[in-house]
């Protein structure tokens, strides 16, 4: 085939995908934590750290009710996430950046999904039942706009990539 034809250049562009979300999916299930920044009422972001378990590219976390972030979520869904940790040598860098949508489970069975999913990650929420949705509320966020950070590929190495439609 030509390197002109379009056929080619879609299935380089859907083999380059595959590789930056399987990239970022093994981020996601190397880690435990991140950082959300979400948007205050004054307008002024704010970032906080949460525990999170994800199903591929869906992130699970719980948040308190009374919580300045729960909040601001519930005024503006848009969120953006961090996911990564500090190499022994920059050069092995590598990391999750996601603007994502962030919902309330509200289905029993996704909360037992989402739950299970945390206490996998997170063996210390073993002896808890799910969460009193009266105190808490159990997050998923859809990450949509992903960058994959890896300089083990070259330094400042990026791939960027969207996932459905905003």
């Amino acid at each position: 085939m030509p390197a002109d034809d379009p056929a080619q250049e879609v299935a380089a562009t859907t083999n380059l995908e595959m590789t930056a979300i399987d990239a970022a999916v093994q981020i996601l299930n190397d880690h435990r934590i991140m950082a959300v920044s979400t948007l205050r009422p004054d307008g002024w972001p704010q970032s906080t750290i949460v525990g999170y378990a994800n199903d591929g590219l869906s992130l699970y976390f719980v948040i308190l009710r009374s919580s300045q972030k729960l909040a601001n979520i519930q005024k503006e869904d848009r969120i953006a996430v961090a996911i990564g940790k500090e190499p022994p040598i920059l050069s092995e860098a590598k990391a999750v950046y996601a603007g994502a949508r962030a919902v309330e489970l509200t289905d029993e069975s996704e909360r037992a999904h989402a739950w299970e999913l945390l206490n996998h990650r997170h063996p210390n929420l073993a002896p808890y039942d799910v969460p009193d949705p009266t105190v808490t509320a159990m997050m998923r966020a859809d990450c949509l706009h992903v960058s994959v950070v890896d300089f083990t590929k070259g330094s400042g190495h990026t791939e960027a990539f969207d996932v459905g439609s905003d």
